[in-house]
């Protein structure tokens, strides 16, 4: 990791870039693509999942019996931990449950607002060396609550596991993935990734159905590829998430030993992943340093930790303020407050996605079972962009209802303003019914 030492402004602009790829290089592989599946359909994702993921695949759902098996390829330990963490998400989600609020404007005029689920939803998660089965819960469990009627996921299939024959069932989505799924009530699966899965689920083939809506993190090319299906496809995104970062702000009080456990923790996610920690200390810089090399070293994905490390960076400032504001300025996809008075400190945070509080709050611990959303805005978006949420899988829409005495009392008032932006077939429309009144 790279220390910075009181760096002035310029610096610190520079310090906390992200390591993208250009967005012309992306943007072009991603039309390529899509282009290719808009015309070829099934076809064009067995091709480049062959080409990609280095998988035959002879159909793109997985089939309901190998579903089922995944369940016995797991450890019970395994499987009781994933229905704890669920029943933690399950209840933090149904916290976020509204009932519709009725307000009389003036009198006659009565308004209200109500949620209503997004039909069909499409989720994709991660898989390739690191099966994220968390995400499954994420997403599938708040599409559930808000009553969305069709889930279909999408996720990277994968060569056979080290020690397992070549099967049907070995090559395809991790058992897990399939397990977490079935488990929380997933319609249907396909066993595809990267920038086919979203440009599948945008255009829709004989097989995976178009959705209304896509969730899920990825790397850049499946970033990328969700916003030029917002702008191309005619669907939604939950909102630009990956590669994934995280941002500790320490001081004396932390413990470094957990900083550079936190830090790794991201690191491990692949190779564009970032750690950054601000601090008021060199010798908290110093010693979280120290033990991010000790640590990495045991690590079974220590090659890609340390490529991801090559991006990150130890930035030592003047005072926690300064750290704050740097933050602010990053907006990071999770932030640890490992400093003290970290309630007040928390009061000052404008922009992060997800945020963890003292020395215990580990981030694991928000990407697995504490209860909230690990689906989170990635490259800066957390300053435009909230985390994943009930509202993600539901429309908000208003209705109004107008009496005889509303329209007369709001009605001259319609009748002017139509006017003045000369609608009058706007003003027609109240006039007809205020001279109805009148007779």
């Amino acid at each position: 990791m790279e220390k910075i030492l009181y760096p002035d402004n310029n610096k610190k602009r520079e310090a906390i870039k992200r390591p993208n790829k250009p967005e012309t290089e992306l943007d072009n592989i991603v039309r390529k693509i899509f282009s290719a599946i808009k015309q070829d359909g099934d076809k064009a994702l067995i091709k480049y999942t062959l080409e990609f993921d280095r998988v035959s695949l002879e159909s793109v759902e997985v089939d309901k019996e190998t579903i089922a098996a995944s369940r016995n390829r797991l450890p019970d330990e395994l499987k009781n931990a994933i229905s704890q963490a669920a029943a933690n998400i399950r209840t933090f989600h149904e916290s976020q449950q509204d009932k519709p609020v009725f307000v009389e404007t003036v009198k006659g005029v009565r308004c209200w607002r109500e949620s209503r689920p997004i039909e069909r939803v499409g989720i994709y998660v991660p898989g390739g060396s690191a099966p994220l089965f968390s995400t499954v819960l994420m997403l599938a469990i708040p599409a559930k609550i808000a009553g969305c009627r069709e889930i279909i996921l999408t996720s990277p299939p994968t060569s056979p596991h080290r020690g397992e024959k070549q099967t049907p069932a070995t090559e395809g989505i991790h058992p897990a993935i399939l397990f977490a799924a079935d488990f929380v009530g997933v319609d249907r699966i396909f066993s595809v990734g990267g920038i086919q899965a979203i440009g599948a689920m945008t255009y829709g083939t004989e097989t995976i159905p178009k959705v209304s809506k896509i969730f899920g993190p990825g790397n850049q090319y499946v970033t990328m590829a969700k916003q030029i299906a917002q702008t191309s496809g005619n669907v939604a995104i939950d909102m630009p998430a990956g590669p994934s970062e995280v941002l500790i702000i320490a001081d004396k009080t932390c413990n470094p030993v957990f900083v550079a456990a936190d830090l790794l923790s991201q690191a491990e996610h692949g190779i564009d992943s970032q750690a950054v920690l601000l601090t008021d200390s060199e010798e908290v810089a110093d010693r979280v340093i120290a033990e991010v090399t000790i640590q990495v070293e045991t690590l079974p994905r220590r090659d890609i930790a340390v490529m991801a490390l090559e991006n990150s960076k130890v930035i030592v400032l003047n005072n926690i303020d300064e750290c704050i504001a740097l933050s602010n300025e990053y907006a990071p996809e999770h932030l640890i407050l490992a400093c003290e008075d970290t309630k007040q400190v928390a009061k000052q945070i404008v922009n992060a996605g997800s945020v963890f509080i003292g020395n215990y709050s580990c981030e694991s611990a928000g990407d697995y079972a504490s209860g909230t959303n690990h689906t989170l805005p990635t490259n800066g978006y957390a300053k435009n962009y909230s985390g994943v949420s009930l509202d993600s899988f539901v429309k908000k829409i208003t209705f109004q209802e107008i009496s005889a005495e509303g329209i007369a009392n709001i009605g001259p008032t319609i009748e002017i303003m139509a006017a003045a932006e000369k609608l009058d077939a706007h003003k027609n429309a109240v006039s007809l019914r205020l001279k109805d009144l009148k007779k």
